[in-house]
This record gives C-alpha cells, sequence and structure tokens, in this order.
C-alpha cells in the first residue's frame, strides 16, 4: 500500500525531577545540600532514508514518544538524559504542523535530520538553590513535562521527469519501457492508482535520470477530484513533465482538449507547475496510422504546439516507436536545465 500523507502525534521526553538531599558523612556535620539534577527529556527527530518510499509505517502507528529523563539522585548525581527517538521517512517529505499549518522542514538529502519536537529540560537539585543566606535548601524543581503536537507528513516524489495525462494514455507502458518500473498496466482508466518511479538510462549510456508514472488527471483535479490534489502533489518537484495525449478515437475525446485541460487544471493548482518546461508526447501511433480523423487532429497538435514552442513526439509507448528519439530529447531537455538528483 502506498501512502504518501498521514498525521502523527509526537512528544518529547519529560524532564527528571531534582533531588533533595545532604551530605551525610561521618566527622561532617554540615555537610550542605548535594541533590543533582533531573535529566532532560529526549527529543523527536526525522531523518531522510533513501531506501524509504512511502510513508505506509505511520498508517499503523500513529503516536510517537521520546524518552524521558532521569531523576537527580544524591552526592550530586544527575540523571541521566532520555534517549532521543529518530523516525525514518523518505526523500522528499515535508512536515508541518497540522494544527497551526506551519512547514517544519522539507527532508530531501539523504541522511538529512530535523527536529520534530524538543524534549524538556530536566529540573534542578537542592543544591542549585544554595545560598550565603539558605545554605540548607529544602527544595527542587520538578521536571518540566515533554511538549506535544500533531505533526502531518507529506510526500512529494523526488524525480526529474513525471508524466501527466488523462487515465488510460499509455503513461504506466511507457514507463515500463524505458525502465526497468513495472506498474499495474490494464485497458481501462485510472489503472494507477498510486506513483511508481523507474530509472532510465539515456541513449549514449552515460546518465541517468528518475521517471515518475503518476495516476492520471482529470477535469477538476486543481479542486480534488479524482484524487487530484493527492496525483497533482508529486508533480511539483519534477523538472521536466512528458504530457501524454491518447491518438486512439475509441477514447471518444480530443486530444488537443485533453492537452488545454490538463494544462488549465495545471495552472489552477500551481501557476509555477504550469510554467514547468513540458514535451508533447502523443501515443498510441500504432493504432491510427492511415485514420484521415486522427491525421487532422495530428495536424492541430502540431500547430498548437508550434505557436505555444513545445516540442511534440508521436510515438507507440507499445511497439517502442519512436522512443529513443524521445529519450534523447529529454535528455537534451536536462541538459538545458543541468543534471540533478540521485540518479545523474
Amino acid at each position: 500500500m502506498f501512502v504518501d500523507e498521514i498525521d502523527i502525534f509526537v512528544k518529547g521526553g519529560d524532564g527528571g525531577a531534582g533531588c533533595v538531599s545532604f551530605r551525610r558523612e561521618k566527622f561532617v556535620p554540615r555537610g550542605g545540600p548535594d541533590g543533582g539534577d533531573g535529566g532532560d527529556g529526549g527529543s523527536v527527530f526525522f531523518e531522510a532514508d533513501p531506501a524509504l518510499t512511502t510513508l505506509l509505517d505511520f498508517h499503523y502507528k500513529r503516536h510517537y514518544h521520546a524518552e524521558r529523563g532521569q531523576h537527580g539522585e544524591g552526592s550530586n548525581r544527575s540523571g541521566a538524559g532520555g534517549d532521543d527517538l529518530v523516525l525514518r521517512v523518505p526523500l522528499g517529505t515535508v512536515i508541518a504542523d497540522r494544527d497551526r499549518g506551519e512547514i517544519i522542514g522539507d527532508l530531501t538529502v539523504p541522511g538529512q535530520r530535523i527536529v520534530g519536537i524538543r524534549g524538556a529540560r530536566g529540573g534542578r537539585g537542592n543544591a542549585r538553590f544554595s545560598s550565603s543566606t539558605n545554605q540548607a535548601p529544602r527544595r527542587a524543581d520538578l521536571g518540566r513535562p515533554g511538549p506535544e503536537r500533531w505533526l502531518r507528513l507529506e510526500l512529494k516524489l523526488l524525480a526529474d521527469v513525471g508524466v501527466i495525462g488523462f487515465p488510460n494514455a499509455g503513461k504506466s507502458t511507457l514507463v515500463s519501457r524505458v525502465s526497468a518500473a513495472k506498474p499495474k498496466i490494464a485497458d481501462y482508466p485510472f489503472t494507477t492508482l498510486q506513483p511508481s518511479l523507474g530509472i532510465v538510462r539515456t541513449p549514449d549510456g552515460e546518465r541517468s535520470f528518475v521517471i515518475a508514472d503518476l495516476p492520471g488527471l482529470i477535469p477538476g483535479a486543481s479542486e480534488g477530484r479524482g484524487l487530484g490534489h493527492q496525483f497533482l502533489r508529486h508533480t511539483e518537484r519534477t523538472r521536466l513533465l512528458l504530457h501524454m495525449l491518447d491518438l486512439d478515437p475509441a477514447s471518444g475525446r480530443d486530444p488537443l482538449d485533453d492537452l488545454r485541460v490538463i494544462n488549465a487544471e495545471l495552472a489552477a493548482y500551481s501557476p509555477e507547475l504550469a510554467a514547468r518546461p513540458q514535451l508533447v508526447v502523443a501515443n498510441k501511433a500504432d493504432l491510427v496510422e492511415g485514420d484521415a480523423g486522427v491525421a487532422a487532429a495530428l495536424d492541430r497538435i502540431r500547430r498548437h504546439c508550434t505557436a505555444t514552442g513545445q516540442p511534440l513526439h508521436v510515438i507507440s509507448a507499445a511497439t517502442g516507436r519512436g522512443l529513443p528519439e524521445l529519450l534523447r530529447a529529454v535528455a537534451a531537455r536536462l541538459d538545458d536545465l543541468g543534471w540533478a538528483r540521485a540518479a545523474s
């Protein structure tokens, strides 16, 4: 099961109590106070782990408490501090305060660590309260209770290239042909219900990039229709979008209208996302050869792409037609944008 958003409860460790104690030793009639301080409570940390790909572990356990500090003891012995609790999350996880909406951190680098919540301070022992006018204090501080809050974890996949388009446009087939990823493929809409990542080698074999197969978008996705917010979230970190169009007339849709609708949804969700570089990819060319209606639709798409300055590639993901040229175009565009991330 793929989990990309979840709320969890975290609590810092309680501080240990300070100790009220006096030195009792033979031949030392006025030993004075020797109560030690309580130990500090442990903190809760989040650490980015590249081996993880989902927040599924947090689905089964929602409450996390760091260890409390130990109480102080006599002979000026301070209590031990509580152990910190480290929670490992996938790369690309955004952590925010659920109630205030404040972003606490964005974990994008392997091993990166941020504080979810700090542990409480330990109480002072009575030795801390000794003075010239009060040489035998009988007071000590209790340890402070650990702070607590609800946090929202949101996973945004880290990928160089994101494949977007209407359901059943051939996105999963493309990703399975150019990478070792094996997303579910079937001849019905919304086969893909969770994103999947694949690593693609460039045609020259010298570099690679991460490609994300994203679930299909529909009109109203920017308002959450069809789980649109959950799907669009994963496009935010991509540097290049492959916009898949379905040329098959059996779909009953006009590919150019599909292009405009999805671009409008991207703009409504995030103007920054709408400005992301795109390659338009017309798929299923093997099914429509010799079809005059499809040829006319493809001509309209070409004119539109020429007018908007978007490159157009006609491919068949099922047969592999046009894929080498598409991968070379993707590599060239990533060269212009600057190579990044884990795969290159």
